[in-house]
């Protein structure tokens, strides 16, 4: 990537040694984005299938030159990844080497304001990664209190959720990104020396829940099961407690660990793993910090598939 890129992948030497692309693997990336860990796996030699709901994206990537080569090396899917293995079938593609999941919003999406992601410039508040189906603005204008309250508590984990809900209804209507910010900031009184802007938990939750991501990527991980060959490996980076919850509990049963069980009892040793070599969390390091603080919340886990037959539930 050149230094002018617009964005920088997080992880990225983790995420590609966890992966151990050989020339002619066959692997998915399930997040393309701005395509930093297609770049890298292709560079390895590498054929990429590579997706995003986000139009944005796949026009971008349909001007990279592995998509004209015949075979193509990049071969763009404009849908959900966790329609990859229909995709994927439609491409003659049984198995794959390796799956990777960069989850949340990207880069790209975050910087330009008329996406209505983030609050940091003024725009419609909007934040679909499709570009289509409810907004942002549609849900917190039409959803009713408990509703909106919901999914502050369940997405953003925000304790004074019923409080910013009714703040949202009496203000409405709502337009832009800014307009949403400055409701919460007031319902929780924000100070302007806050540490963290109040406003970022509520607008991750209706992020989250306009584009229904957590369901997404839990499929994704199911998708992800079905898809690896024996031996094939996985890795997924995440970005908040949420997500990384979601990716360790699906790892610790796909493992065949049953988890929470004492340890002054008999191991329970569950049903036969499907996958092994399960890491532990890895997080960036300083200087990855240093070098963009979007990575500092970032969390990765890789595993790596084994020959047991996926489980009915990734069926």
């Amino acid at each position: 990537m050149s230094d002018t890129a617009p964005h920088i992948p997080v992880l990225l030497d983790e995420v590609i040694a966890a992966l151990a692309p050989q020339p002619g693997a066959v692997i998915v990336d399930a997040t393309f984005g701005a395509g930093g860990y297609t770049r890298a796996l292709l560079e390895r030699g590498a054929t990429v299938h590579a997706f995003d709901r986000d139009p944005d994206a796949i026009a971008a990537g349909q001007e990279w030159p592995e998509t004209r080569e015949q075979p193509p090396r990049l071969v763009l899917h404009p849908r959900r990844f966790s329609e990859m293995v229909a995709a994927l079938a439609e491409a003659g593609v049984e198995q794959v080497d390796g799956v990777a999941m960069d989850i949340g919003v990207s880069s790209m999406q975050l910087d330009q304001a008329e996406r209505g992601f983030a609050f940091s410039a003024d725009g419609p508040l909007d934040m679909r990664m499709s570009q289509h189906g409810m907004s942002a603005a549609d849900f917190v204008n039409e959803a009713d209190e408990a509703e909106i309250a919901d999914v502050l508590y369940q997405y953003g984990e925000e304790r004074q959720s019923r409080r910013v809900a009714r703040a949202i209804v009496a203000a409405r209507p709502l337009a832009t990104t800014g307009d949403l910010a400055r409701v919460v900031r007031k319902a929780l009184g924000h100070k302007p020396h806050d540490k963290k802007d109040p406003a970022t938990r509520s607008f991750q939750a209706i992020r989250i829940h306009v584009n229904g991501e957590l369901d997404e990527l839990e499929e994704g991980l199911l998708a992800a099961e079905r898809l690896l060959r024996s031996g094939g490996r996985l890795a997924v980076v995440s970005f908040h407690s949420l997500e990384d919850r979601i990716v360790k509990r699906y790892l610790q049963r796909a493992s065949g660990k049953a988890g929470g069980t004492s340890r002054h009892l008999p191991q329970d040793l569950g049903p036969p793993a499907v996958f092994s070599h399960i890491s532990k969390a890895i997080r960036p390091t300083e200087a990855e910090i240093a070098r963009n603080p979007r990575a500092r919340s970032s969390t990765l886990r890789h595993a790596v598939r084994t020959s047991v037959p996926a489980r009915k539930e990734a069926a």
